[in-house]
């Protein structure tokens, strides 16, 4: 997913809100959203969060990577905003459905973690990534908008699983020693779902015996899109992968779509998205 690479405040300038009228969720159209897209990733990933990558563009600040032009990129837009200036794209979410994944022989997530669980479970997956936020709208609806446009692209294409890496800012295990253990002890993946983080670079998530965390403690450690994904059901993987390119603490996120259908959806996603 990474998605949880958006969820911190910018030290840097902030932009007004929109009217909320003159948002709009959709799927990007051409070479100008994809910009606006990788514009805002480098907002968030780069400038804010301390990321890198080979194929980050520092002149033009722009985040892309080599899969870029494979995944859809679900976008939040304001319609206010010439999308000339790829300043438009104050939302984005990079999906990839599993049947481009097999076309093009990879997910993103096969480099951090083994998915052989979810490809032999028999349905229909997307992986998520790459998602954030501009910091003027995290206090606002833009989360909620992004996650209604998310539910009609998976129901539309009766998928049935989403998953992807989701992470805490920072590489220092210590620190995140409490929420990584709950996580592990009491949010760990079924066996059928359970993919597990790559050998040369997994990191052991039960740092603490279950008895020796406090729970709320420890859940309000967890970041807020984290969260949301556990209070509509989602499940972690086994173990998390230190990514030093992104300076983050990765886990990987599976989520049975099947919550996205009710009320239930709505009422917990804008309770764990509060601020």
């Amino acid at each position: 997913m990474r998605t949880n690479k958006a969820m911190r405040m910018s030290q840097q300038p902030t932009r007004p809100r929109p009217d909320e009228n003159a948002l709009e969720v959709r799927l990007a159209r051409d070479e100008n959203d994809l910009l606006g897209a990788q514009r805002l990733r480098y907002r968030v990933f780069v400038e804010e969060l301390g990321g890198g990558g080979e194929m980050v563009d520092h002149d033009a600040r722009l985040e892309r990577d080599a899969l870029d032009p494979h995944f859809d990129h679900l976008l939040l837009v304001d319609t206010s905003i010439d999308p000339a200036s790829h300043e438009h794209v104050i939302g984005v979410y990079r999906l990839l459905p599993d049947d481009r994944a097999e076309a093009l022989g990879r997910f993103y997530c096969d480099s951090e973690y083994d998915l052989s669980a979810l490809r032999a479970c028999g349905r229909r997956l997307v992986e998520l990534g790459r998602s954030c936020v501009d910091p003027a709208h995290r206090r606002g609806t833009a989360m909620l908008h992004l996650w209604h446009g998310l539910a009609d692209y998976v129901l539309s294409r009766k998928i049935e699983i989403m998953f992807g890496v989701a992470s805490f800012h920072g590489t220092d295990i210590a620190a995140h020693a409490p929420a990584l253990s709950y996580l592990h002890h009491f949010h760990l993946a079924p066996p059928a779902l359970r993919v597990r983080a790559l050998p040369e670079h997994f990191q052991p998530m039960d740092l603490m015996a279950p008895d020796a965390i406090d729970a709320k403690t420890a859940l309000a450690a967890v970041p807020p899109l984290i969260r949301a994904y556990l209070r509509l059901g989602g499940f972690v993987g086994e173990g998390a992968f230190i990514d030093h390119e992104f300076n983050t603490t990765d886990v990987c996120l599976i989520m049975d779509t099947s919550a996205m259908t009710d009320k239930y959806f709505d009422y917990y996603a804008r309770k764990a998205l509060k601020p």
